[in-house]
């Protein structure tokens, strides 16, 4: 696969180099052919919480997570209760794409701290912390924000399940690449996870370990469980904590370090890994995997770069050819935003993407 394979179909002008995968790219896929072997059937639990004009971010979100994926989806939605049937409406037109199932939830906080919960940081956004304890059965799950998208099958993501140590429970991003524009060394007033702290806006959990695990903290000597901890926590911290629910995350790693798998920033990539200049080496090498447009680039011309890719998922129709209605429009809008840092490198974010869509395409003709 990391070969400069010819299909037909295609013109030279979308075909890779042959080093497009960087150089871990045969053993990275072997591991995760290996993995998807020993896990045919294996269902990808993934997550969202939506609230507020968040429904057309989200839909274009599982858009992208259905278009390359390869195992069944299972999506875990949580949202406001007014956006329920809006988003039943459209989602059941994406089950007819394949191997497709969602459930909606409704918003809900434990009921004594509910109010608490509610106000910490954006509306909703501490929903996610309580997924393990709502979602009982679930063994593992991918969480996203309503602002990530997907270059890449989630498949791949969700392989690294499989790469997890036996203390292992979670797989996050760092929050900063360069210490020097990191926000937790910098302004943190309370304890983060590593350098610069982590990004909770992709999140791979394995959930039956989180609800076993008994978590060291500073607030007592004794260890206690996921729900035992988090309320304390909130009390302890909440005038000290900026964003939230994040925060949280960062101060229970930060004392549970071994519990903690870290992705490369290319699995969680936002505007602050391109505009101060470009930071990310491994999306350089490699491209972007996950596209994470934080601070609502997606919806402004702060961050042209990032609006372009948004709005080339949003607007691709499900059978339409990739090639000539997502890539080649999304290349020639790209181009158009070399006068600002993210846009010149803006090959970073269509290396891989073109790669996800020479790989459907040849697993198509295989006839998979």
């Amino acid at each position: 696969r990391c070969k400069n394979v010819s299909v037909s179909f295609w013109n030279s002008y979308w075909m890779l180099p042959s080093d497009v995968c960087g150089k871990n790219c045969f053993w990275e896929a072997a591991f995760r052919y290996n993995y998807m072997k020993t896990h045919p059937s294996e269902k990808m639990h993934l997550a969202v919480v939506a609230c507020g004009e968040r429904l057309e971010e989200t839909v274009t979100m599982l858009r992208s997570a259905i278009i390359f994926s390869i195992k069944p989806l299972q999506f875990h939605i949580f949202a406001e209760d007014q956006l329920h049937e809006s988003f039943k409406n459209i989602l059941d037109g994406f089950t007819n794409e394949g191997k497709v199932n969602y459930t909606l939830y409704p918003i809900t906080f434990p009921t004594e701290s509910a109010a608490e919960w509610k106000k910490l940081f954006k509306p909703c956004a501490s929903q996610r912390l309580f997924l393990p304890l709502i979602l009982k059965n679930v063994d593992s799950l991918l969480y996203v924000d309503t602002d990530v998208l997907f270059l890449r099958p989630v498949d791949d993501i969700w392989s690294f399940l499989g790469k997890f140590n036996s203390t292992q429970i979670a797989a996050m991003a760092p929050e900063h690449e360069e210490p020097r524009i990191g926000w937790y060394n910098r302004f943190a007033r309370h304890p983060y996870y590593g350098v610069t702290g982590i990004n909770s806006g992709v999140m791979l959990m394995n959930m039956t370990r989180i609800r076993r695990k008994y978590f060291k903290n500073d607030m007592t000597p004794v260890r206690l469980q996921w729900g035992e901890i988090l309320m304390p926590l909130l009390k302890k911290y909440k005038l000290n904590i900026t964003w939230g629910d994040q925060d949280l995350l960062n101060i229970m790693f930060f004392h549970n370090p071994e519990s903690l798998y870290v992705f490369p920033c290319q699995w969680n990539y936002r505007p602050d890994h391109c505009i101060y200049g470009s930071n990310c080496k491994e999306a350089e090498e490699e491209g972007i995997f996950i596209l994470h447009g934080n601070r609502g680039v997606y919806h402004d011309d702060k961050q042209p770069t990032f609006r372009a890719v948004y709005e080339a998922i949003k607007n691709y129709s499900f059978g339409d050819d990739l090639v000539h209605s997502l890539l080649q429009p999304l290349e020639l809008e790209l181009r158009k935003t070399t006068h600002t840092y993210c846009g010149r490198v803006y090959q970073v974010f269509v290396k891989q993407l073109t790669k996800s869509v020479r790989d459907l395409y040849a697993r198509r003709s295989k006839g998979r």
